[in-house]
């Protein structure tokens, strides 16, 4: 697997209130999370980085709220397989 590096992605416009973001890894730009027996085989977070169980987490775990002043959410990627 490569060196891991951080990437900052930018998001304007977004107007108050709560929000939860989720991001995949498309290693292989087919525009969807591959998985093998349900197991995702390619990277993939959460915000507010979740504890990882059987399933994506529970949207409350991953919420967070949005006030229109600048925020930053570090996104930690998980890779199983």
């Amino acid at each position: 697997m490569p060196a891991a590096r951080a990437e900052t992605i930018r998001l304007s416009g977004v107007g108050p209130g709560t929000y939860a973001l989720s991001v995949v890894h498309d290693e292989n730009d087919n525009s969807r999370l591959d998985r093998f027996m349900g197991i995702p085989r390619e990277g993939f977070g959460f915000s507010r980085n979740p504890r990882m169980r059987m399933g994506p987490p529970r949207y409350e775990e991953a919420r967070f709220p949005v006030s229109g002043a600048s925020l930053r959410q570090v996104v930690r990627m998980n890779y199983l397989l």
